[in-house]
């Protein structure tokens, strides 16, 4: 059984985040304001069924899919690209593989007690994020 997500986070820490930007060629102005944020996670999960909503003050995202199904992303609002996209769940992490132009793109979630970790890729850049549940 895979570990339990469901719930709101809120991030406490944000590592290398500007790099990781910086491989998915967003502009430097875009960047700039994207490291002064600090997103929730609002994350539900039914059996293969995950919804997670990315919310700030600047911009939202939503993700829906279901778990080891291929599915086109559309990622207007983070870089205007789209990519096939597959999450899978790895033990207890759930990974999310994402092909398209920029290679080596995707990201990892995993649960530490009551922490809730985020590892972003993106050629070669890597970024880490914590979130701690509310």
């Amino acid at each position: 059984m895979p570990v339990d997500l469901n719930g709101y986070w809120k991030m406490i820490s944000n590592d290398n985040f500007e790099e990781y930007l910086k491989a998915l060629e967003i502009n430097v102005a875009i960047r700039k304001i994207a490291t002064l944020l600090k997103p929730d996670k609002d994350i539900t999960q039914n059996g293969d069924h995950i919804t997670i909503k990315t919310l700030s003050t600047f911009k939202n995202y939503n993700m829906d899919f279901t778990v080891g199904k291929e599915f086109e992303e559309d990622l207007s609002g983070v870089d205007d690209r789209k990519c096939m996209t597959t999450i899978s769940w790895d033990g207890d992490r759930l990974v999310c593989v994402q092909k398209g132009e920029i290679e080596g793109r995707g990201w990892t979630h995993w649960l530490t007690g009551d922490e809730l970790h985020l590892e972003l890729r993106a050629g070669g850049a890597v970024a880490k994020q914590v979130f701690k549940k509310t």
